[in-house]
């Protein structure tokens, strides 16, 4: 008995979560945390697996890092890793730890979208945004791994008390949601899709 076997071209159009499902398993993992566990371990695995994300979607790019790929959108990988570390300032540091002096380092009052408007292909801005977003992940990583628990709770303007597991969730929702204009600002620079 012969078995035919169909080239992938030759089966015709393939969707395109298929594409990025099998370009995801061929190079890094980011998705490797246990699925099962408690709900801090849950809540904790998934804000890393959508960290990791970040980070991937910006590897590899260097020149390109700050190409705003939508106009007229001010968007740009360097603007939301510098976002992100404005972001995690805030929740982490001057919300939950009441470190009154965490203000944001990219954006202001006075700038509100400094984060995306100052982010430039300087050598020097890039590498301030990573070390700013790597301090402030470190920060709140510790935190919560030192919280007695989830319900740790503290006082915001915007939505009045908030508890750790709050800003857990909104963390992975803020990645997430930022993670897909990462996508597609990837695939606009240089075709990158899956990673």
């Amino acid at each position: 008995m012969t078995v035919e076997t169909q080239s992938p071209e030759a089966a015709g159009p393939r969707r395109r979560a298929d594409v990025l499902e099998e370009a995801a398993h061929a190079g890094p993992r980011r998705f490797t945390r246990p699925a099962t566990g408690d709900e801090r371990q849950m809540l904790v695995g998934f804000l890393a697996d959508q960290r990791a994300t970040l980070v991937l979607k910006c590897a590899g790019v260097t020149d390109d890092l700050a190409h705003r790929a939508v106009e007229p959108s001010t968007l740009s990988l360097l603007g939301l890793v510098r976002h992100l570390a404005d972001v995690e300032r805030h929740w982490f540091r001057e919300i939950l730890a009441g470190q009154a002096d965490a203000a944001p380092l990219f954006s202001s009052p006075a700038d509100p979208d400094g984060d995306f408007d100052g982010a430039t292909p300087d050598p020097a801005t890039v590498t301030a945004a990573w070390d700013a977003w790597r301090a402030a992940v470190d920060f709140a990583e510790r935190f919560t791994a030192e919280a007695p628990d989830l319900d740790v709770s503290a006082h915001d303007a915007w939505r009045g008390t908030v508890s750790l597991r709050w800003v857990l969730i909104h963390m992975i929702e803020e990645y997430a949601r930022h993670n897909g204009h990462a996508d597609l600002l990837r695939e606009r620079i240089d075709g990158a899709t899956g990673v």
